[in-house]
């Protein structure tokens, strides 16, 4: 008798672990009892994921937890499951209730680590069901998907599902995508924001939110700073000019392997600064990184200086061409300094490439006081530092005592005491 028993309740909870039925009804009725307190919620989901099976059931659990009962293809609720009214979409939609929320799928994900990949999927899912539901669940879903990607609970990817064409003709798309960037960036910044898309390489698609119609930066632009995201409208606006700036600093390298005259590489480059509506400081970065790309660099540290003096002393036309603002002069010293920073057998020449830049009239005194007073960078900072502190001293010098020991010398010989000095 005792015997029969024990294989009764053995076959009643293999029943319940394995009957999505019984485990939907497990799972409402906890909710039912919980209601609208979150924290017992959580306390619930913790507790039965000991005796029900979240593993197998993933998707019914995040169905329930989200619309109250399971899903049909294209987000309506089926119609014979038991549900509860106790779930997302009937919470009150403000960022409160939506945080609270964030904080249970967290807690849940953090206890039951394999539920991590269904979650996506799931919210991968939701996100293509958007035309099901209404407005108000579409907004509650957006806070949440933002905030849970704030979290690092979501990967990014999840938003390709926007990209679906019947979103994006349907106009779902990028409304749904202001509400869930508006909660990503609130709960972190726009930079955070654009290193997860960039990590996933969403941020160049951002664009395919819109019908192939509409794709255009002023479309773009206009939507998303209309919708209080001009963050957003500004990033799509720089990844656009990354691109073109990687297109630009192509040619040029293209161009130098071809032997094409310094002159027509300026003309060209001045050319691009109309059309591409780019700033002189991009441009002396390009050109910064095309004429450093431009040669195969000796691994030797003692033989690398010589070859880099040579190669910029050829080439300091190009740089000079851009560099008619201060500006642009201490854009390329930073570029320098980043450049030497990165490239490790540079590291001891970085202040002869800077006298190199004085010397032919590429940077001036005040850039090089500028850059080194207060606006270098924190790579190799304090390397970099002393190595010019001695030139900094002489130039300093050279500007106090400009009556006095250097009163009547010429630009040449200025530079050329520079030069004894720094030996």
């Amino acid at each position: 008798s005792n015997l029969k028993k024990k294989r009764g309740n053995l076959n009643n909870h293999e029943k319940e672990r394995f009957d999505p039925t019984q485990f939907q009804e497990s799972i409402v009725q906890g909710l039912n009892q919980t209601g609208t307190d979150l924290e017992a919620v959580a306390k619930f989901l913790d507790s039965s994921g000991a005796k029900l099976d979240y593993r197998r059931y993933a998707e019914t659990l995040f169905d329930i937890l989200v619309a109250g009962g399971m899903l049909a293809p294209g987000g309506a609720l089926s119609d014979d499951m038991t549900r509860t009214h106790f779930c997302l979409f009937t919470a009150p939609e403000d960022v409160k209730t939506m945080k609270a929320y964030a904080q249970v799928f967290n807690k849940l994900i953090r206890r039951y680590k394999y539920l991590e990949k269904g979650f996506e999927e799931e919210i991968k899912k939701l996100l293509l069901f958007l035309k099901g539901f209404s407005e108000s669940e579409r907004n509650k879903l957006a806070m949440l998907t933002g905030i849970l990607l704030a979290n690092g609970n979501l990967s990014a990817l999840i938003l390709s599902s926007l990209f679906n064409e019947n979103l994006v003709k349907e106009g779902l798309s990028p409304a749904f995508a202001v509400m869930l960037f508006k909660s990503w960036i609130s709960e972190k910044d726009i930079n955070s924001v654009a290193a997860s898309l960039r990590k996933v390489g969403i941020d160049s698609r951002l664009m395919e939110l819109f019908p192939v119609n509409k794709r255009s930066s002023d479309y773009f632009s206009k939507y998303f700073t209309d919708a209080g995201l001009k963050e957003l409208s500004d990033l799509a606006h720089n990844q656009r000019s990354l691109g073109t700036r990687k297109e630009l600093q192509k040619e040029i390298q293209e161009q130098m392997s071809q032997g094409i005259s310094f002159k027509e590489i300026i003309a060209y480059g001045r050319e691009e600064i109309k059309k591409s509506s780019i700033s002189e400081q991009k441009m002396i970065g390009i050109m910064w990184t095309s004429v450093m790309s431009s040669v195969e660099w000796n691994k030797k540290e003692e033989l690398v200086t010589e070859q880099a003096i040579k190669h910029l002393k050829q080439h300091s036309p190009l740089l000079k061409a851009f560099t008619t603002q201060g500006l642009s002069e201490l854009t390329l010293l930073l570029r320098v300094q980043e450049y030497c920073y990165d490239n490790i057998h540079f590291m001891k020449t970085f202040q002869k490439i800077v006298l190199l830049l004085y010397k032919v009239n590429v940077v001036s005194e005040e850039a090089v006081l500028k850059w080194y007073t207060e606006a270098h960078l924190a790579k190799g900072k304090s390397v970099f530092l002393e190595q010019m502190k001695k030139f900094v001293e002489w130039l300093k010098n050279a500007e106090e005592e400009a009556t006095t020991a250097f009163e009547g010398q010429s630009i040449q010989k200025k530079i050329k005491n520079a030069c004894v000095v720094l030996i």
